[in-house]
C-alpha cells in the first residue's frame, strides 16, 4: 500500500505544477483532463497527509507515556484515529470506474404482468425522479411509451448532476447497481378479489457519452426513419412525421423517441440513447474477455437477474444481491434510494478491496 501512495503523492505533485503550467492554461481539453485526475487524487494525498500528522503524535504519545498519564490516555484514541485513516486510504486505493463522473440515462420496461407491470413501471419512474429531486440533479424524459391506465410500457430518462460533484456521488456511481429486474408483490388495481400478484419491471442504467468522445458515430452506418408518433393504444398524437427511429446496422441496435414535437429534438434524444447504448455494449464485451464479470457491478450483471423485490403488503423492500432488507418501501418508493444503494457501493468496495488484496499477495 505504501508503494501505491507514493507513487500517487507524486502524480499528485507533478499535475499541480502542470495546472500552472501557460501551455496547459492554454490548452482546455488538456486542462480539463489534468484537473479530473488532479480532483481524483486530492482525497488520497489529504488522507496520507492526516495519517503521516497522527502517526507522528501516536510515536510522540508512546515515548511520553511513560513520563506523563495524559500521553498514556492519548494513545488509544491516537491508535483508533490511524487504523481509521489507514482504511480510508486503502479504500481510496480502490480502482475506479472510469465512468463514475458520468451523468447516466435510464431505461425502464415493462415485463410479464401486462398493466400492472407498466403501473409499476411508472412507480419506478416516479421514485427514481424523486430521488433525483432530492440528490439535486435534473431529469429529462426522453422518450416514453404510455399504457392504456397511465403506466408505462418503456421509458428513458437522462439524469444528470449540476456541476461538478464529489467524487462518488455522480449519477453513473449511485445508480449503476440498479440495473436489473425489479419485482413487485402486491395486489393490483385490476384484481378484483384481493389477491396479491406478482410481476416485474426491468431497469437498465447507462453511462451517459453524450459530451465525450468515447463513441464515435459514422453516419453512413445509421438508418433513420421518420413517422407518426402515437400515444396509449395507438391514436395519432401528432399530424407529422416527427418521430424518429434510428438503426445503428452494424449492430442493429434499434433507438426510436417521439416525445418532443420536433424532428430534430426526437433525433438528438435518439442520438444521445444510441452512443450510451453502443458505449455500454462496449463495456460489457470488454468485460467479459477480461473475465471479471462480479455480480456487484451493473455493467456485468445479468440484466435477466432478480435484483430486487418490493412488497407492498409488508412495506418491504429487499435487495437480494447485497442482503439489504427494510420496512420502509414507502419511503424508499418516495425517492429514499440511498441505505439501499449504498449498500450496493459496500457490496461492490469489499469486492474490490477482495480483488486488491488478491493481486497483492
Amino acid at each position: 500500500m505504501l508503494d501505491s501512495v507514493e507513487t500517487l503523492l507524486a502524480e499528485h505533485a507533478q499535475l499541480e505544477a502542470s495546472l500552472a503550467d501557460p501551455t496547459v492554461i492554454g490548452d482546455p481539453d488538456r486542462l480539463r483532463a489534468i484537473n479530473r485526475r488532479y480532483s481524483e487524487l486530492t482525497p488520497v494525498v489529504t488522507a496520507q497527509r492526516e495519517l503521516d500528522e497522527a502517526s507522528g503524535d501516536l510515536q510522540a504519545a508512546r515515548e511520553l507515556a511513560a513520563e506523563d498519564a495524559a500521553f498514556a490516555a492519548e494513545v488509544p484514541e491516537l491508535e483508533a484515529a490511524v487504523s481509521d485513516l489507514e482504511a480510508r486510504i486503502l479504500r481510496l486505493l480502490i480502482p475506479r470506474d472510469p465512468d463514475d463522473d458520468l451523468d447516466v440515462i435510464l431505461e425502464i420496461k415493462a415485463g410479464e404482468g401486462g398493466e400492472e407491470s407498466a403501473l409499476f413501471a411508472g412507480d419506478l419512474l416516479r421514485m427514481y425522479l424523486r430521488h433525483a429531486e432530492k440528490r439535486g440533479w435534473k431529469t429529462r424524459l426522453l422518450d416514453s411509451t404510455e399504457s392504456d391506465l397511465g403506466g408505462y410500457k418503456d421509458v428513458r430518462v437522462a439524469v444528470s448532476a449540476k456541476g461538478s460533484v464529489e467524487p462518488g456521488s455522480a449519477p453513473w456511481a449511485r445508480l449503476k447497481y440498479e440495473g436489473g429486474v425489479h419485482r413487485v408483490q402486491r395486489v393490483p388495481v385490476t384484481e378484483s378479489q384481493g389477491r396479491i400478484h406478482t410481476s416485474a419491471a426491468g431497469v437498465w442504467v447507462m453511462p451517459d457519452v453524450e459530451d465525450t468522445t468515447e463513441v464515435v458515430l459514422d453516419p453512413n452506418d445509421l438508418k433513420i426513419d421518420v413517422y407518426r408518433s402515437s400515444g396509449p393504444g395507438g391514436q395519432s398524437v401528432n399530424t407529422t412525421d416527427s418521430a424518429v427511429r434510428i438503426t445503428h446496422l452494424p449492430t442493429g441496435t434499434v433507438v426510436s423517441c417521439q416525445n418532443e414535437k420536433s424532428q430534430l429534438q426526437n433525433k438528438e434524444s435518439a442520438m444521445r440513447v444510441l452512443r450510451a447504448r453502443l458505449h455500454q455494449m462496449a463495456m460489457d464485451e470488454a468485460a467479459a474477455e477480461a473475465k471479471e464479470a462480479r455480480a456487484s457491478q451493473v455493467r456485468t450483471v445479468d440484466r435477466s437477474e432478480r435484483i430486487r423485490t418490493y412488497n407492498y403488503p409488508e412495506n418491504r423492500i429487499s435487495d437480494h444481491r447485497t442482503g439489504y432488507k427494510a420496512n420502509r418501501l414507502d419511503a424508499v418508493l418516495d425517492g429514499d434510494l440511498d441505505a439501499v444503494v449504498d449498500s450496493a457501493v459496500h457490496a461492490d468496495e469489499e469486492a474490490r478491496l477482495a480483488a486488491l488484496a488478491g493481486d497483492e499477495a
